[in-house]
């Protein structure tokens, strides 16, 4: 049976004595009812994987004995996907969770021509993406930005592959005939409920995206990023 696992921002791997802040602690305590002398792991979501045994099992400030350290590379590859904020938050949310179990390895959500107002809310999506990491067994936590509006990531984007995924009737290709297995870095735009406007794709393919397309149906947004996050992952 595996250890249980715990999210540890600020872990430093070689501390002998590490002390879980009060929410962690009092997961360990108090809902799973572990006592001293049981093992555990922690990670920072950097690759790390420390093992570990209670020392003692206070509710509030419980403290672990370092026991062992494994470290995981990066991801060869990094795969970000720039998607547009959501006025159901639920919808966005998900989208959050199954991405990070994919191996996302960034996610820029974005502020678009079309996008409803939302109030985003980080600490609480951060928290998906570290449940969602923990509960696929991952070391590495996708990189969570603050919305940011879709022009600024257009012109800043420097990745070896960059496309942009809209419904507007005109020539595209499959995503899965351009992704290239060995370029070390791409991103994905996936635009709003009602689509990019045709401002926006042509400054995109100014500025090198190329259009594709997910498939012969019309995707929800949340929908159309886990199918881009898939075939980026797999391709």
């Amino acid at each position: 049976m595996s250890l249980p696992i715990f999210y540890s921002e600020d872990l430093v791997t070689s501390q002998q004595i590490i002390t879980l802040d009060e929410d962690t602690s009092k997961h360990v305590v108090q809902v799973l009812r572990m006592n001293k002398g049981e093992q555990l792991q922690l990670t920072d979501g950097k690759g790390a994987l420390v093992t570990a045994v209670i020392e003692d099992d206070h509710k509030k400030k419980c403290t672990v004995k370092n026991t062992g350290l494994k470290n995981t590379d990066a991801p060869i590859r990094k795969t970000s996907i720039a998607i547009s904020i959501l006025k159901n938050n639920a919808r966005f949310e998900w989208f959050l969770e199954k991405a990070t179990e994919i191996g996302i390895s960034e996610i820029i959500p974005l502020i678009c021509e079309r996008t409803e107002k939302h109030h985003f809310r980080f600490d609480r999506m951060k928290n998906i993406l570290v449940s969602a990491m923990l509960q696929s067994q991952q070391l590495w936590l996708p990189q969570l930005h603050e919305p940011q509006k879709l022009n600024e990531i257009i012109q800043k984007s420097n990745q070896q592959q960059k496309f942009i995924a809209h419904c507007i009737d005109e020539e595209k290709n499959s995503l899965n005939k351009l992704v290239d297995p060995d370029a070390a870095s791409q991103i994905i735009l996936i635009g709003p409920e009602g689509d990019f406007s045709k401002s926006e794709i042509a400054l995109a393919l100014q500025h090198h995206f190329l259009p594709v397309t997910l498939g012969e149906t019309r995707l929800r947004t949340e929908t159309a990023g886990v199918v881009a996050a898939t075939i980026l992952q797999v391709s």
